[in-house]
Order: structure tokens, then sequence, then C-alpha cells
């Protein structure tokens, strides 16, 4: 059989294993980690680190010297940063794809902000920070010239690792040599702020159209950091706003010279209207085009980029796509429309939801094997295990796990993803220093108010801090018996990160740990509102 070189081994990769077994091709997978979880699905891997190019394209030579007319069909990636590498090796084969110069512009975050500015399409004003210009803007930040809040990433990575938001000057420093660790250039790129709601896209680039498969809305939390907490399809906003937002995203795929394969962006709709995030010449990570959208649509996505990628024509698409009207906000009027756009539209429902922890190592988890029978949950899909360390996120790659619900409506999806997260339990080790700190409120100077607590309110009279001085649990003795007068009506309204209710975190710590010594109710009540029920376990648990 042919075959088809697939750049990354990773579970976001999984689906694009699987889809070049089902059309008919060995896939050739490969990924610097000989561990990768999508390993064993390969039909044959090769341990070659997916930034160096010349050793890709060294494999793809190798591959079809020895294979002849069974040599490569094609070359794809999905939820990796290295789409321009996918690219270089299909133009050494000969094969369809992106140009390499238009997946280097949506690759490198300022290569892609010169496009946007070149061509005018909304999107952040930006400076690239190196080890030249930082010398100035550093002068200027200390000077006061700069106006915050500001935003700094890395120019080259994904999955949110050193990007956040800079509040003040006092933030500049540490966020911009984070952001440079996590660049594989040493550089970062310093922009404004955007404000406003935050969708995810992907689409398909094909013979002067556009078709967009998949409209999500994306769930942030947490600054100074972006932590998405889950997507929603199909979005739930206006089809006014949605259209303006594609007829921004289509600008800015040809800006970038994207022509032949997919592209995703990640959009929001700020005062001023839809500004482009990023635009990436691949398919979308965190569960949405091989997941989510399959789901919601009843499409493969990942087939249909394939055929893309194979030269074929994506018959599928072309039967099932409906025309979407060009709609563009007013300040982008007057522009002409780049590609003729359609849609290929969501069915269903679907939810993905994260869970996250606090800062510690987990000793046990519950309730993992409960979710997977609840209603219109679809996936359980844990990133931790026991033994491992957790903390509270600062990117993507950091939370605990994912839930995916699929309903014939938008509510029934979400409430039984908020509903299986909300039950899923990680318990800590005891008498660890990180949680130990966490639980004490204490935070570094750069992340003023974060991590953040699991329950907040504003007491009327009072420090929430001194909730239940001075009073114990007895021995053995249901917590939720002792629950202060101040919390009783907080009781069903308060929720955790993870969806958990007060009366519902104390119903889980009478289960769980019945037999306790006595408890100081200072202690216990404060580490439950800041930590939740890790917090009330992990002081019942330790030593204090």
């Amino acid at each position: 059989m042919k075959k088809i070189m697939i750049l990354g081994a990773g579970l976001m990769q999984k689906p694009a294993i699987l889809a070049a077994k089902n059309l008919g091709y060995e896939s050739v997978v490969v990924d610097g980690n000989p561990n990768a979880v999508s390993v064993p699905l390969a039909d044959h891997f090769y341990p070659i680190d997916l930034k160096d190019k010349e050793a890709l394209v060294q494999l793809a030579d190798k591959i079809n010297s020895e294979s002849g007319e069974d040599g490569l069909a094609a070359v794809f990636t999905a939820g990796t940063d290295f789409s321009a590498n996918v690219a270089y090796v299909a133009e050494h084969c000969g094969l369809p794809c992106h140009k390499y110069e238009a997946c280097l512009n949506a690759s490198d975050k300022v290569r892609m902000r010169g496009c946007f500015t070149r061509e005018n399409v909304p999107s952040p004003d930006f400076q690239q920070i190196d080890s030249e210009s930082l010398k100035t803007l550093s002068k200027e930040v200390e000077e006061d010239k700069v106006e915050f809040p500001k935003v700094v990433k890395p120019c080259d990575n994904m999955g949110g690792r050193g990007c956040r938001l800079v509040r003040s000057k006092e933030e500049f420093s540490i966020a911009v040599e984070n952001a440079v660790k996590n660049s594989r250039t040493n550089r970062a790129i310093f922009e404004d702020y955007m404000e406003g709601a935050e969708f995810s896209i992907d689409s398909v680039v094909y013979n002067g159209t556009l078709t967009i498969t998949g409209f999500a809305d994306r769930h942030i939390f947490y600054p100074p950091y972006f932590i998405e907490m889950g997507h929603s399809l199909p979005t739930a906003i206006d089809s006014k706003m949605k259209n303006e937002l594609i007829a921004t995203f289509a600008l800015g795929i040809k800006a970038l010279g994207l022509t032949h394969g997919v592209a995703k962006a990640d959009i929001k709709y700020t005062k001023n209207g839809p500004m482009i995030g990023e635009i990436a010449a691949r398919l979308s990570g965190g569960y949405m085009s091989g997941w989510t959208y399959p789901y919601s649509s009843g499409q493969n996505l990942t087939e249909i980029a394939m055929n893309l990628a194979l030269g074929q024509k994506p018959v599928k698409l072309l039967q099932d796509r409906v025309p979407l009207q060009w709609q563009p906000h007013k300040s982008v009027e007057g522009r002409e429309m780049p590609f003729e756009l359609y849609e290929l539209r969501s069915l269903r429902y679907t939810a993905e939801r994260a869970w996250i922890s606090i800062p510690g190592k987990v000793s046990k988890i519950y309730g993992m094997d409960a979710v997977k029978t609840f209603a219109f949950v679809r996936d359980v899909l844990p990133r931790v295990k026991e033994g491992d360390t957790v903390d509270f996120p600062r990117n993507n790659v950091e939370k605990c796990g994912n839930i995916l619900a699929v309903a014939d409506s938008r509510q029934a999806a979400y409430d039984a993803a908020h509903k299986a997260v909300s039950a899923i339990t990680i318990r800590l080790e005891p008498n660890n220093p990180q949680t130990d700190k966490f639980l004490a409120g204490l935070c570094e100077a750069d992340e003023k108010g974060f991590p953040y607590s699991a329950f907040t309110f504003a007491p009327q009279n009072g420090n929430s801090s001194k909730i239940g001085s001075g009073t114990v649990i007895p021995a053995n003795s249901p917590a939720k018996d002792c629950i202060p007068e101040i919390l009783i009506p907080l009781a069903d309204s308060l929720t955790d990160w993870n969806h958990c209710t007060l009366r519902q975190a104390l119903e889980k710590f009478d289960k769980l740990c019945p037999e306790h010594r006595e408890l100081d109710g200072g202690k216990f009540w404060s580490a439950l509102l800041r930590g939740g029920i890790q917090g009330a376990l992990y002081m019942a648990d330790s030593n204090q």
C-alpha cells in the first residue's frame, strides 16, 4: 500500500492514524518521543525530532526509494506546531499542500501579524521581543511609556505555553522570560490585549472556496493566564456576528497565502468587531477536529483533510456543505470576498469540559468509571494518574483531563459534561509543601490573585478566612452536619472550578473520609473554601 507520513504520535494524532488506515494507506508516524501514546497504532514508526525538517525529508526520500510506487502519497499533521515542516516535506516530494512560505506565515506569530498588518486584517498591534528589542522595550516599560494590559506569548508554540496577560510593569520581565523560554527561536511577541468573547474555527481551503467545518465557543478563565476550560459546538452567538467573524477569518487566510488544505482560527469579537488571535495551517487540537466536531456533524473531518493532502476531490464535503453569506463587519466593509464561503453544519450539540487540580501529588482518583456510564457522556479522557505531580494550570497542557458530551440540545450537553466533571475527585498526598502553599493563599509577586480559590464570596460581616474559627468537627462526624451558618444559604449556589457545589463537596468528603480525627473547624473550612474537596481531604489527611 502507498503511505501517508503523519507528524506526531500524541493523542491528538490518533484520528489521523486511524483515518489513514480507513482510507487504505499505511501510516508512517514520526515523533521525537518513542513512548508517545499513539505509537502502537502506527504501521511504521520513526523516532525523529519534528523540528528537524531535513531529517524528515531524508526519511521521505528513503521511503520513496525503497517503496517505489508504494511510496508517500501524502504528508499530514493535526494538533501540532509543525504544519510548515509538513509543507516542506510535501513540496520536496511534489505532493499537494499549502505553500511552505504560507505555512511559515501561519506558524510564526511575528510573520503572521506582519501579514495581517500589510493586508489590513483586524488583529492586535504588536512588536517582536528578541535580545535586541528587549533592551529598548524594557526601558520604555520602566519609564511608564507602555500602557497595560498587554499579552506576551512565544512566537512559535501552542497550548498556551508561555502565554499570559501582563497587567503591570511589575509583571513584565518574568512574563517575557517565560515566553522566550517556551519559544524554539528564543523570541516572543508583545501585543495589545483583545477584550471579548473567543471562538475556535476549523475550515477547509479548496479550489477557491472556504468551508467552515466547526465553529465553537471557547471558555477561557484564570487570568493572568488563558486556560481553556472547554469548548461548545455549535456556537451560541447570533448568525450576524458569526458571519462577521467568518469574513474576517477568510481575509486572514488570504493574507497568509493559504490555498490548499485546512486552516483554523482563534478569534475574538471585541467592541471594535472581530479580531484574529491567530490562524494555523492545520486542524485544531483540544479534541475539536478529531472528536467534538465529528460527533456534532457526523462528518469525519480528519478524513476530509487527508483527502486534500492526497490530492483527492473532497466529494462528501462538496455534497453536504451549504452556502454562507459574505457579511463583513464595518471595520472591513468594502473588502473583496477572497473565497466562496460554505459551511458543513453541526447537527447535534457537543460540550468539552476540563477538570483541574490544586498543586500537589496525586494519591487517588475517584469517579472515573462511574462517569463513563452517565447519560450523554461520550468520552472520559484523563491526563494524569496516581503518583503524578499536578498544579493549578498555567497553560492548556496542565489540565487533568477532559469530558466530551453529546446531546440533541445545548443544555443537555452542557449539563452532562458539568455533571461528569463534578463527579471526578483527585485526592492528594498529605504533607506536601506546594499544597500547603496553595491552601495558605500565597501567590508569586507577578501572579497577583492567582491561583484562584475554589469557592469565593464576600460575607456581609467579617472575613471569609475566619469562618468556623474556634469550632471543631468531632472525630468520625459528617462535616455537612457542622456547616457554619453563614455557608448554609450558599451551599447550592457556590461552585468550584470543576462545577462542584459546596454541598456536593461536603457530601464527597463524608463519603470518602467517614473516619477522621477531630478537625479544627477554622482550618477545615478555610481549606474547603480555598481548595474545594481536595483541600478538605488534604487537611484531614495531613498532620495538621
